[in-house]
This record gives C-alpha cells, structure tokens and sequence, in this order.
C-alpha cells in the first residue's frame, strides 16, 4: 500500500474527528457566514508528487479553498429554491459516504442497498399522500428527474405511432403542449432530441396567473386531429409558485391520448399541508411527477426522485435497460435499478431523506412547510409596507417582488447586486410579465422571523444608497 494511503488508514479516526469538527464550526456559525463573496483562486495549481496526506490536504483547503464557501444551506439564502441540511440528513449523507454502496439491485449476491431505496420511496408517497401506483427512483435533481420522466414519455409517444424511439431514434415530430414550464424541462426537451423550441405554449389564465388556461389547452388538443401528446405542467412555478388545475387536466386525460407530466420540483410539497394540499388535488392521476429532495425537504445537494406509474415500467426498461449486459438478467423478473433511469452508477441517495422522513416524520414536515410559507407571508407584508411592491400575489413560498413604481425598473438590478454584495441575504433576479423583479425562496429550515428583519432592515440600509 501507498506510504501515505497508509499513514491515513492508521490515522483515519483523528483525520475524521479533525473533519468533525470543522462540520460543526461551520453550521453552527452559519448565520454569519456570507451568502455571497467575491473571492478568488487561481485554479491552476501543480499537482503534488508525492501527495500531501489528508491532514496536510485539510489545512490546505482551509487555507486557499474554504473562503469559496458561501451559506447557502443558512437562513437568508433565498435565492434559487435552496434548502439546507437537517441534522438527521447529514447522518444519512455522511453514512452514505461511508458504505460507499452503488445502490441498483433488489435481489442480488453483490447487494441489495436498492431496497433501502424503496423503502424510503415507499414513505415518500404516504407523505405526499401518492398511492403506490408509483414506482420511484432517486436522481441528482429535478433535471434528471425531468429527463428520465420526459425520457419515459417520448418512448410513450413513439409507441403510440407504432415507433421504438429508444432503439431506432427520433423519427416523428413529438407534440409537446406547456404553459410555464421550468428551464430544466427545455433543457431536457433538447438533450432528448425532441428540440428545446418544439413545444406549443398554451396560453395562462388571465390575469396574475402562470397556471395553464384550461380552455385553450382544450383548444390546442382538438387542434392535434387526434394525435399523442405530451403535457408539461407546473406544481409550483419558480416565479410565483402558481399551480395548473389537475383536476381539470384528468378529466381532459379521459378523453384524450396523452402522456401527463407534473414538474412538482418543489411545489409538490403542498401535499404534506392541510392548509395547501387543494393545490395538488388530482396530481395522482399523472403519468410522472419530477420532486426535489434538496429544495424542500432540506436534504443536502443531489437529491430528487421521479415517480413514474408502474403500468409503464416496459416503456421505461426500454429506454434505459442496458442491453448489452447478460449479466443482469431479465429486466422485469431481477430488478436493477440502472434498466429505469439515466446511471449506472449510483450513490445511495436515499439515506439522507430516510433518515429525515424517520427522525422528523410527517408533523415535522408538515411544520416546516408551514413556517416557510408563513414567513413568505411575513416577507411580503414587511415589503409593502416599504418601498417595494409585490409582483404577484403569495401563493406559497416564494415572494416575487420589486421595487416600488415604475421609474424605478432601471434600478432594480443595481439594487439586487449591491443587497447581495452586502452577504447577508442572497436573492435571484427575474422577469415576470415584463418587469424586472426579485425573487425571494423560503424553504430553509433554520430561517426565522429575525432572518426577516435582519434582511429587511439591509433593504433599507441599500434602497437609501442608490
């Protein structure tokens, strides 16, 4: 063995406490630590011959690398939909890391951590109130998720014009229909070969709405003559956490073809709250649904899990199967994880949200999505009540807001730039119905009403200044 491989073997309980403890500083300073920085590396550096061992390496890190690091698993992080880490996800991510397991087989010699996996699945749609017509699986985020989903959907399409995408490719054009879709759904319309501008945009309901016009969705439908299609819908937009009608969309499901995709990255969690589970009355009946773990449910980064209705488990084998390995078996009698999505190799994703969904049960999240949405609320009426203005009502948990009147627009990059260069708060720019906006994202499960005030008086403190 390597001298200094071996140094580490022998010194690995020391190497861990010294890891340990850095952890802890870090979260329990998290408050003030900075939500944005400015500094640099440079990144060309030469790799060391003989290796510095992991001691060195930390001490290293610290010194050139750790300034990098920025809160955004703390408080005021409110920019991008980011949750943080939950004490119980940090054991489940750490131990993941410890048994190192590439989680695929339920039913095999070489290991069966898959099944940890449905598990953790199996509690997931008891939260989310799902019947277990659902197969799930886990992915590093709503894009894979969107993709693997989406992935299912366009072999659905080809079958039903007597085509198999999958083996032979893309041959027919693919009818797609969505109102507000999220960016990682276009993404994912391109690297499907599908085209990331091939979709028709049905029209929002009128007025502050990004929820799709049932009506014109119907119109767009019969205007097909019949043919398959692909529904995108929103469980929650980015912008201003708008929901379609499912309820609406399962009575068109009953008259007409089409494969039904619910993007529920975040928004899906309204389900957990008796407060706000009308939102997603009817999502049951889609075809897939694409949820984030990392969001909401405040586990750490790579994190999210598809549901795709177990009675297209063959469309879904045959877009991912691996064909060229006899080794596996048959697909459907030994399942294996890695014949019904995108990898073949897999961290064992699921221990973190088992961990979570175990230690805080449903009251826990339940309580955390309703402090988030409460604070949103809080938020919102802290803004008004000073020169700002919301953009959109507050459905959920995101605020989109800007700055008070219309001579004002051409300030309000200038003002985002300069709050987020304070590091007290982070937030995210944005469009909506053609006014340059802010949007603020609470899921964080260490945010409190302080966190509020705290950022509200910054406003003030950069409003003045500009």
């Amino acid at each position: 063995m390597n001298s200094i491989l071996q140094h580490d073997l022998n010194n690995f309980e020391n190497i861990l406490e010294k890891t340990k403890q850095q952890g802890i500083d870090f979260l329990n300073n998290i408050e003030n630590i900075p939500t944005s920085n400015t500094y640099s590396i440079d990144p060309k550096t030469v790799l060391n011959e003989l290796g510095l061992g992991s001691i060195e390496a930390l001490k290293e890190f610290n010194e050139r690398l750790a300034s990098l690091i920025v809160s955004s698993s703390g408080p005021r992080y409110w920019g991008f939909v980011t949750g943080g880490s939950t004490p119980a996800s940090i054991v489940g991510d750490w131990l993941a890391s410890v048994y190192d397991q590439n989680t695929q087989s339920v039913t095999s010699q070489g290991g069966n951590s898959a099944l940890i996996e449905f598990e953790t699945i199996n509690l997931l749609l008891q939260l989310l109130e799902l019947p277990d017509s659902f197969l799930g699986g886990f992915v590093t985020g709503a894009t894979m998720s969107n993709f693997t989903s989406l992935g299912v959907a366009r072999q659905w399409f080809g079958k039903q014009l007597g085509k198999d995408f999958a083996k032979n490719g893309v041959s027919e054009p693919i009818n797609i229909l969505t109102a507000t879709p999220h960016s990682s759904s276009i993404k994912c319309l391109s690297l499907l070969g599908i085209g990331s501008q091939n979709y028709t945009v049905v029209k929002t309901i009128e007025g502050n709405r990004e929820a799709l016009d049932i009506v014109d969705l119907e119109e767009k439908i019969k205007a097909l003559n019949g043919k398959p299609f692909i529904l995108i819908s929103s469980a929650g937009t980015v912008n201003t956490a708008d929901f379609d009608d499912f309820e609406a969309i399962a009575t068109l499901k009953e008259k007409y073809n089409f494969w039904w995709h619910i993007d529920g990255a975040f928004g899906g969690f309204a389900a957990v709250s008796e407060k706000y589970k009308h939102y997603v009355k009817g999502w049951e009946g889609a075809d897939s649904i694409t949820i984030d773990c990392h969001k909401w449910l405040n586990v750490p980064y790579e994190s999210a899990f598809y549901l795709i209705k177990k009675e297209h488990i063959n469309l879904q084998i045959e877009t991912f199967q691996n064909s060229n390995a006899p080794y596996l078996g048959n697909a459907l009698e030994n399942f294996n994880y890695l014949n019904v999505l995108p990898e073949n190799s897999r961290r064992l994703r699921a221990l973190p949200v088992w961990f979570s969904l175990k230690a805080y049960g449903k009251e826990g999240f339940r309580d955390l999505i309703e402090d988030s949405t409460a604070l949103a609320l809080h938020f919102g009426n802290a803004l008004i009540e000073n020169d700002f203005e919301l953009l959109a009502p507050i459905r959920l948990n995101n605020v989109c807001f800007t700055l008070k009147g219309e001579h004002n627009q051409e300030k309000v990059s200038q003002f985002l730039s300069a709050l987020n260069d304070t590091g007290k708060v982070f937030m995210t720019p944005t469009v909506y119905q053609n006014r340059k906006g802010i949007r603020a994202s609470f899921v964080n499960w260490r945010t409190t009403e302080d966190d509020v005030k705290v950022v509200i008086e910054e406003m003030r403190e950069v409003l003045s200044k500009i």
